[in-house]
């Protein structure tokens, strides 16, 4: 469906189609039964948050991540205010904008000035070299790692030495992705972490901030429980983002399926790269060699000239055939509301990517006939494109 209403016409119409609808997500939970187990002992013992599954939970992720400390927190989004509220941090951040909106909230919360970058367009990370000729008085440089592939982490931190300034990493999507071999989760200042339905370690609702510094470690800690120590004396202006045993037990038996959903995810996702290796004007986001994504999103950046169709005629072509697609992350931060009032620039590679790029339906139970249908769908799509185009325009 397309805001000009359904789409039809006879090259659409012999095309797969999905009449039950193909959804964008369905979150891999684990059984409930195992959670129910799981958070029993606690919830009979009337301790309904910040307790020992939680407490599990840190320790879990720490080994798993390689890091000296994780800390549980109720949302990403709190985490991030929490890391730039610990690093103390005065005047501008350093960061993209094609990213959520979250990344820009947690610095603008701490009355930071958001200062935007370009990304790249094969890779749709932040840009080392436009962020570099941004950061001249900047306190802080916070990148994305964006679908979850690994942004260029080392390239971020040299700039962070060279400008004496921390490095913190948005990994909402890239539990279990690997930069160069390193396992995000270690890399710069602080990383935080979503566990949100559609992530790869699911809570409901939560985040995970993974460090090796003792001092970004100890802040949010207290910092998610207002910035009490324990004796009421606030040591700053902290948060209410604790996580609760509930979201903890559901992360802990996520936690444990991690490993299969990431292989699923992966299969779904090279599945899709060798059948649109065909399709022209479907390019997929470039993955560095020796990097691992999560494949939290599969997103395709599409080449009108080449595919016949801009990025909204193939959303309406694939909502047709009940496909559901998201279009991440459009408007880009600079350009939402929110934003406006600032400065930013020109961000040209930004504004255009975030035009051309389209996420399509990938999850742990997509099974992969679906995939092939999809792809199917796209090509007959670019086969068909005027007629397509004129079926869109009615």
């Amino acid at each position: 469906m397309s805001e000009h209403g359904p789409v039809s016409g006879a090259a659409l119409d012999a095309l797969p189609s999905f009449p039950e609808g193909l959804p964008f997500v369905r979150p891999a939970t684990p059984p409930l039964e195992r959670v129910m187990a799981r958070l029993a002992p606690s919830y009979e013992r009337g301790v309904l948050t910040d307790g020992p599954l939680g407490r599990e939970l840190e320790e879990l992720v720490a080994a798993q991540l390689g890091v000296d400390h994780v800390v549980a927190v109720s949302t990403c989004t709190a985490g991030l205010m929490l890391v730039l509220r610990a690093l103390e941090l005065e005047g501008s951040v350093v960061m993209p904008s094609f990213t959520f909106s979250a990344t820009a909230h947690a610095a603008a919360w701490n009355g930071l000035r958001p200062v935007f970058a370009e990304c790249d367009p094969t890779s749709f990370q932040l840009d080392p070299a436009d962020a570099a000729a941004r950061l001249d008085g900047a306190a802080a440089l916070l990148a994305t790692h964006v679908f979850g592939a690994p942004c260029a982490a080392e390239e971020l931190e040299e700039l962070g030495r060279a400008h004496r300034i921390p490095v913190v990493f948005d990994a909402a999507h890239a539990h279990g992705a690997r930069r160069r071999g390193r396992k995000v989760g270690g890399l710069g200042d602080a990383e935080v972490f979503s566990m949100t339905p559609t992530k790869l370690v699911i809570a409901g609702e939560g985040g995970l901030v993974a460090t090796n510094r003792a001092d970004v470690a100890a802040a949010v800690r207290i910092g998610r429980d207002y910035a009490n120590p324990g004796d009421y004396n606030t040591r700053f202006v902290g948060l209410n983002a604790r996580l609760s045993e509930m979201h903890a037990a559901t992360a802990l038996e996520s936690l444990a399926d991690l490993d299969h959903n990431l292989a699923r995810r992966r299969s779904v996702a090279a599945r899709y790269r060798d059948g649109l290796e065909t399709v022209p004007g479907i390019d997929v986001q470039l993955v560095d060699d020796g990097d691992e994504s999560t494949y939290k999103d599969f997103t395709v950046r599409v080449d009108e000239a080449m595919f016949g169709l801009p990025r909204d005629g193939v959303v309406a072509a694939l909502g047709s055939r009940g496909v559901d697609t998201r279009c991440y992350f459009w408007p880009p931060v600079h350009r939402q509301h929110a934003y406006r009032a600032l400065a930013s620039g020109r961000l040209p590679v930004t504004d255009d990517l975030a035009g051309r790029v389209v996420s399509l339906p990938i999850f742990p139970g997509l099974a992969l006939d679906a995939v092939d249908a999809v792809v199917a769908i796209l090509a007959g799509v670019h086969e068909h494109a005027e007629e397509v185009r004129e079926a869109i325009a009615r």
